[in-house]
């Protein structure tokens, strides 16, 4: 584990100190007017982001907005791109992302009592699509998600089925 958070550290000061770019010259002018080293200062801002989430208000939409919008924003320049691992990588994020929803639709009244769901929550769906070569959502999906389907496909195959057929003789019936 300290090994994962070294190098997400080492990742973070990368980014922070990209030459050229808006965040790196940012940084630098925080830097020069606090004397205080940016990878502190990210440290502090991650702090109160965190205790943020457990007593803030607007914590489920900022949680939306970390397992939505940079995903979103990848899978998108994923599917732009040549390469279709990234692809893949995306789609399994978007499988677990989907079927933690569901599970959170059912449980959500429960989960919503405890103060730091939402923190949990960030940091669940960040560590699901960290860019590690086993990150949530390779482990979520080969543990759970995979099995279960591969056992039951074929029931959910005549599920879907017979769903799409209902809808399809609802459809017509109406148009007669």
């Amino acid at each position: 584990m300290a090994e994962i958070f070294d190098k997400i550290m080492t990742e973070i000061e990368k980014f922070l100190s990209q030459p050229g770019t808006k965040v790196n010259t940012y940084m630098e002018m925080i830097e020069k007017s606090t004397g205080i080293k940016r990878m502190y200062i990210a440290k502090g801002v991650l702090v109160f982001l965190m205790i943020y989430m457990i007593f803030g208000y607007f914590a489920q939409l900022i949680c939306n907005f970390v397992g939505f919008l940079y995903p979103a924003y990848v899978s998108i320049k994923a599917l732009e791109s040549r390469n279709k691992d990234d692809d893949t990588r995306w789609l399994t994020y978007w499988v677990v992302f989907a079927f933690f929803s569901v599970i959170e639709f059912f449980s959500d009244f429960i989960f919503s009592w405890f103060p730091f769901y939402w923190l949990a929550k960030v940091v669940f769906l960040v560590w699901c699509y960290l860019p590690l070569e086993r990150n949530g959502s390779d482990y979520v999906y080969t543990k759970f998600i995979r099995p279960f389907f591969l056992q039951n496909n074929s029931g959910i195959d005549n599920i879907a089925k017979r769903l799409v057929k209902e809808a399809k003789d609802a459809i017509s019936s109406k148009n007669e």
